[in-house]
């Protein structure tokens, strides 16, 4: 069965309007998207989904920058979804990010690196669960 796992499409990358672009990196990536939603987080939102960094130094900046504007929410399935998004996402910071990678092309800085992805199953299960409901995934 194919791996599922979460992609986020960041503030500065809805705000650009970069949507399509993203999402084309991805299918051309062997990637499917089964759902996508836009949505604005509030606050408390954003920090229930970050509390995993609370204590770190950059907590209340990405708590602002993901409640800032919309974001696109994704499902991604096919064969090792979880390390192919990461590879196509490319390095936190887009300086270092690899050529044709998603933060290479188009990620402003370390932060407003226009996408997230989940770092492992047990993430993905649990990020996938924050925004979406199992009625809402097709099976």
């Amino acid at each position: 069965m194919p791996e599922r796992t979460l992609s986020i499409i960041k503030p500065d990358a809805t705000k650009r309007n970069l949507i399509e672009t993203i999402n084309k990196i991805i299918k051309d990536n062997g990637l499917n998207i089964i759902i996508q939603k836009r949505l604005k987080l509030n606050k408390e939102q954003a920090k229930k989904f970050y509390e995993v960094h609370n204590d770190k130094p950059f907590f209340n900046s990405l708590v602002d920058y993901m409640s800032s504007e919309e974001i696109v929410v994704q499902v991604l399935e096919g064969d090792n979804a979880i390390s192919k998004y990461r590879k196509i996402m490319g390095a936190t910071d887009p300086q270092s990010a690899e050529e044709g990678t998603i933060r290479n092309q188009v990620a402003i800085s370390k932060q407003e690196n226009s996408v997230h992805g989940s770092d492992s199953i047990e993430n993905a299960i649990l990020e996938i669960n924050f925004f979406f409901t199992k009625s809402e995934i097709l099976s």
